[in-house]
């Protein structure tokens, strides 16, 4: 199985599994496969970050900043926000970790299907886990409802926004709803933003602007997946200062290494137009991939983030479709271990044109078993 540690991108399982052959490399990459599983920015990081890393000497030989402090300014002015909302870590994953950490839950609430390390962590923290489900009808979301009456019986809840692996977002006005739950029965309620930045500002469903009056309410945000460095690392939470400043707490010192500050501080400089460029390029190449996909059988929900799940034809499953296609050097993930998905469920990203006519080329023979 390509998920042997639960996530797509483990391009070494894929070459002991399919082996590279003689498969041109991607110099881009420094792979044979093209990464349908993980989803990260077609465009890659922005050109001021691979300047940086090309001459980083100092940040290599220096300890990095513990307080993560010209950063917390950085992002405190893009989103407008005090520097005592925000605590930085080496990735989405610490993020979600030291909130588990400040907040000791007895019980974690959580919306499947989605991003499996949700469970993982509040489970490996001691925390026994409870779930409600979406339904293919609301395109894999749970009923506010649903989500509700779970909050009263929990001490955290994480929610995906959009989520993953439907890429789909839930209301501003049922985000409302949950927030005001959470602030009168005193749960948690972790809503991950993690590829929200691929959604632009007028369809992009936050409550970053009403956050001060949801104490209990915490956004946790990735800048992997947007500014394509994912071997760096780097997340932040968005909270109260009492609870942000509990979290902080409970972080290993230099957690966040110097690199990974530098070059999330390079991003928040990139400007608006890698921003823009990333948003257009993903919003065409996805209603292309989903069109595609459909033409070939598959049934697709219309996400709103760079990756789109879709169930393969009726007799196929995602395990054999990923295993023919891993021979051909294309990469997907899985979704079959997903609560409430079915086996012939896979999930793609949205790469560049080129990557994505390849993809859809490869899936169409494999369908047609040749």
């Amino acid at each position: 199985m390509l998920e042997k540690y639960g996530h797509g991108g483990d391009l070494l399982t894929a070459a002991e599994l399919y082996g590279e052959g003689d498969r041109d490399r991607d110099s881009n990459r420094g792979s044979a496969f093209v990464d349908f599983s993980a989803n990260i920015n077609p465009l890659g990081p922005p050109p001021a970050v691979l300047e940086l890393l090309q001459d980083a000497a100092a940040a290599v030989t220096a300890y990095p900043d513990p307080g993560h402090r010209r950063l917390k300014a950085l992002l405190a002015a893009e989103l407008g926000v005090s520097t005592e909302w925000i605590t930085v870590g080496n990735g989405a994953a610490e993020s979600m970790a030291l909130l588990l950490l400040a907040a000791a839950p007895r019980r974690v609430g959580i919306v499947e299907p989605c991003f499996s390390e949700y469970r993982q962590l509040a489970e490996q923290f001691g925390a026994e886990v409870l779930s409600v489900q979406g339904t293919e009808k609301q395109m894999y979301r749970a009923e506010p409802a649903q989500i509700a009456g779970l909050l009263e019986q929990v001490d955290l809840l994480f929610l995906g926004q959009p989520n993953n692996p439907n890429g789909v977002q839930y209301a501003l006005d049922d985000l409302r709803l949950l927030a005001r739950k959470a602030e009168a029965c005193g749960t948690l309620l972790a809503v991950d933003e993690a590829f929200i930045d691929f959604i632009p500002e007028e369809r992009r469903q936050s409550l970053l602007p009403e956050l001060a009056g949801f104490r209990h309410t915490v956004l946790i945000r990735s800048m992997t997946k947007f500014f394509a460095i994912p071997g760096l690392r780097l997340g932040f939470t968005i909270a109260a200062p009492e609870l942000a400043a509990r979290m902080s707490g409970k972080q290993v010192t230099w957690s966040v290494n110097g690199l990974a500050q530098l070059a999330g501080e390079a991003c928040l400089r990139s400007g608006r137009g890698y921003t823009a460029r990333t948003r257009a390029l993903i919003a065409a190449e996805r209603e292309l991939l989903r069109a595609g996909l459909g033409r070939l059988g598959c049934s697709v929900p219309p996400g709103e983030a760079n990756f789109l799940l879709a169930e393969l034809p009726e007799g196929w499953t995602a395990a054999a479709a990923q295993e023919q296609l891993g021979r051909r050097g294309i990469l997907v993930r899985s979704c079959a271990m997903y609560p409430g998905l079915a086996a012939g469920h896979i999930r793609v990203a949205v790469k560049g044109p080129e990557d994505n006519a390849r993809l859809l080329r490869e899936l169409e023979a494999v369908l047609a078993g040749e």
